[in-house]
This record gives structure tokens, C-alpha cells and sequence, in this order.
């Protein structure tokens, strides 16, 4: 069985879920969309990769999980030389091994206007 994981930060304009569950595994999705207002945070690569990684903290908390329990990570960067920004902002919520398994893949563009950075996550929980 599927269970939606409300969280309130999934994008507004788009029929998504931003978390979803099936029995211990939880697949999760995020973009620099703040969270509150429903806009795109501007201020850069760090700035969307910190609202990025925070908005999949707020979904693995409605879970009952933390960022300790994503076991993969697929990074969408818009323009590869945000890769050493993006890395730097990583490092701040990723501080322990194991990390996730993670992929980065550079896009010609994502769907909303001035996001850089979209990030796909799949956790196991306890």
C-alpha cells in the first residue's frame, strides 16, 4: 500500500507528491520552492541546494525519519559548474559515512522558471 506523506512542500503548480511511503521504503522529491510562500528561492546554487536538502528534511520528519536514513541521491544541476556550490552545501548536511549512494546529472533545464537544482531521494526507514 502507497501512503501519501503530507508535508506541505510539494510544489503547488504540479499534480506531485513531494514524499511518498510504501511499507519501510520512502521515495521523496524537492526543489528550492520555499516551503511557506510557495516561491523559488533565489540567492544561487547554495541557496537552492540548502532549501533542496531542507525541504527533504521536512518530509523525512513528517515520516518519522531523518536525513540519516536516505540511502540514494539523484542530484538535477541545470549548469555543471554549480557542482562545487552544490557540493559545498552537501557537505554541511552530510557529515557522517555512510553517505548516500548518490548521482548527479547535469539537465538542459528544469520545468520551473529559475530553479537550478532538483533532487530525487529514497530512504529506508526504521
Amino acid at each position: 500500500m502507497i501512503e501519501r506523506i503530507e508535508t506541505g512542500s510539494a510544489p503547488s503548480s504540479a499534480p506531485i507528491n513531494d514524499a511518498v511511503r510504501a511499507g519501510k521504503h520512502l521515495w521523496l522529491v524537492a526543489i528550492a520552492e520555499d516551503p511557506v510562500t510557495g516561491e523559488i528561492v533565489g540567492g544561487g546554487i547554495e541557496a537552492q541546494a540548502r532549501r533542496c536538502i531542507g525541504n527533504l528534511d521536512i518530509a523525512l520528519k513528517a515520516a518519522g525519519g531523518s536525513l540519516r536514513n536516505l540511502v540514494m541521491v539523484q542530484i538535477f544541476l541545470v549548469d555543471g559548474a554549480d557542482a562545487a556550490g552544490m557540493n559545498a552545501v552537501y557537505r554541511e548536511f552530510f557529515t557522517e559515512q555512510p553517505y548516500p549512494v548518490r548521482a548527479t546529472v547535469v539537465v538542459k533545464e528544469l520545468l520551473a522558471k529559475g530553479l537550478k537544482i532538483e533532487i530525487t531521494a529514497t530512504a529506508v526507514l526504521d
